[in-house]
């Protein structure tokens, strides 16, 4: 078996920011910012707080630590900042996703490079730049390989699994480890590799744990490596490696393929709509419905939608859950309902989401409407194409159907820098005044000229007078 795993290390520890084109380094600072944007908005949720809380009530911390909890006026070890921070940025389903693999990168390996140049002033943009693509690129290679439909069978979550592998090395990169201690890095994180999807049974707050769970084991295991802690060099590839425990039939070949040549970071989407990346293409199919013939629900008798397999047991299964959602983190994996979202309110935003929402009686009539259908038309080029077709009836027999290769936010439809500041600003403006988020703005804008990482980050924080996490109001629904 070719060493798989020394080829990725061998190629993550030698990447230069020179290597990068400058689309690259501007799709890095697009990510940031939108990171930025949901992680200081996700302070707000009771899941981001509970965590939070744990860290500042942690009777082994004893000190406020060196290192921001976004949003707050917190602070933490690089490790606890890590874990709230990557916790906060996924707890409102509106961050990153890797097209192929299925994956949330960049929760995990912000969280990471964020809290650690804390520590490390002398890491610069361009040395912080270049271990974020890094850490995307190991994470996203690993979760093509195992294939996303397989291991979501086996009840994984690749955000979680296959995050750790970046974020060691990552966190690898910005200690200055060797190129042997970040393969020690990596093995060890092989043995911190899980996350289960069984939140999806009662809409409990787990999967928003997992990115800050990669985040923070990612940095133990680098560290354990700095102090000579050995993992197994094989770990990806081996009899008992990676790829073959969390797959029924990983493409090993994909870990390597190209590599140098294409990066993960670039086909790295961004979302519009505050849920589940696999309902992103049937909200803007009915929302385009909705608005170009001025559809409203009482005129509706049937919806149907088609929704890819690999999303199938994410937002379609278990039926009677998902056409009765009963928590937001239910909602935002229900497909019934974020279609009858598009279709009422023509967006499904994080005003959206809501408990009243949940309770509206006009919103149940319409999911009862909804029915959903495999289409094999849509699998033919997933996961390049996160497809849908979408099909909207009238009472009076008239039908509207609409087909989406591309949903807002992919590379082949992005969103502009302009929309993503304008959801940055949406974002952080509940938590911030307009002069901070738009100076915000500015840092990132500027950051790979001249823009010094320790000012930046110290915009995220909140004054010190504020207690983040006991006195900072939950979002709704949260």
């Amino acid at each position: 078996m070719e060493p798989l795993t020394r080829t990725l290390v061998h190629f993550s520890d030698a990447l230069k920011f020179e290597d990068l084109s400058g689309d690259i380094v501007h799709q890095t600072k697009c990510l940031l910012l939108d990171y930025l944007g949901v992680t200081i908005a996700g302070t707000r949720t009771e899941s981001a707080q509970a965590v939070c809380r744990m860290v500042l009530n942690d009777t082994y911390n004893l000190g406020p630590g060196p290192c921001t909890i976004i949003g707050t006026s917190a602070r933490s070890s690089p490790e606890r900042a890590a874990l709230a921070n990557g916790t906060a940025s996924h707890s409102i389903e509106l961050d990153d996703t890797h097209q192929a693999g299925s994956i949330h990168l960049g929760v995990v390996m912000f969280s990471v490079a964020i809290a650690l140049s804390e520590i490390h002033p002398e890491v610069d943009t361009k040395q912080f730049i270049a271990a974020v693509v890094a850490g995307y690129e190991v994470a996203a290679r690993l979760a093509m390989a195992l294939q996303p439909k397989l291991h979501y069978e086996l009840g994984f979550h690749p955000t979680a699994t296959c995050g750790v592998f970046g974020a060691a090395v990552t966190a690898a990169r910005i200690l200055g480890l060797s190129e042997e201690q970040m393969l020690s890095s990596v093995g060890i994180a092989g043995s911190m590799a899980a996350g289960s999807l069984e939140f999806l049974s009662d809409g409990s707050w787990t999967k928003r744990l997992h990115p800050g769970l990669a985040a923070q084991n990612g940095i133990l295991a680098a560290k354990l490596a700095a102090e000579g802690f050995r993992g197994p060099a094989s770990i990806l590839e081996g009899r008992d490696g990676f790829l073959s425990a969390y797959s029924r039939d990983a493409k090993f070949h994909l870990v390597n393929q190209d590599l140098g040549t294409t990066y993960g970071i670039s086909r790295t989407s961004t979302k519009p709509h505050a849920c589940c990346r696999y309902m992103q293409a049937p909200i803007d199919g009915l929302t385009e419905l909705a608005i170009t013939n001025d559809l409203h629900p009482e005129q509706i008798s049937r919806v149907e939608i088609a929704v890819l397999e690999a999303g199938w047991p994410l937002v379609c299964e278990p039926r009677q859950r998902k056409y009765s959602p009963s928590s937001i983190v239910d909602a935002q994996f229900s497909m019934p309902f974020a279609a009858a979202l598009a279709l009422t309110y023509r967006q499904a935003g994080l005003d959206q989401f809501t408990d009243d929402n949940l309770n509206s009686a006009q919103l149940q009539s319409l999911m009862s409407k909804v029915v959903m259908v495999k289409d094999q038309r849509i699998e033919e080029n997933f996961p390049a194409e996160w497809a849908t077709r979408v099909k909207v009836k009238l009472t009076n027999g008239n039908e509207f159907e609409k087909v989406v290769r591309f949903p807002k936010g992919d590379p082949e439809n992005p969103l502009s820098w302009q929309e993503l500041t304008t959801k940055f600003q949406s974002l952080a403006m509940h938590v911030f005044p307009q002069s901070r988020c738009q100076e915000i703005v500015d840092s990132v804008t500027e950051m790979d000229r001249f823009m010094s990482l320790s000012a930046l980050w110290k915009l995220m924080a909140r004054p010190t007078r504020e207690t983040a996490g006991r006195t900072a109001p939950a979002a709704r629904g949260s």
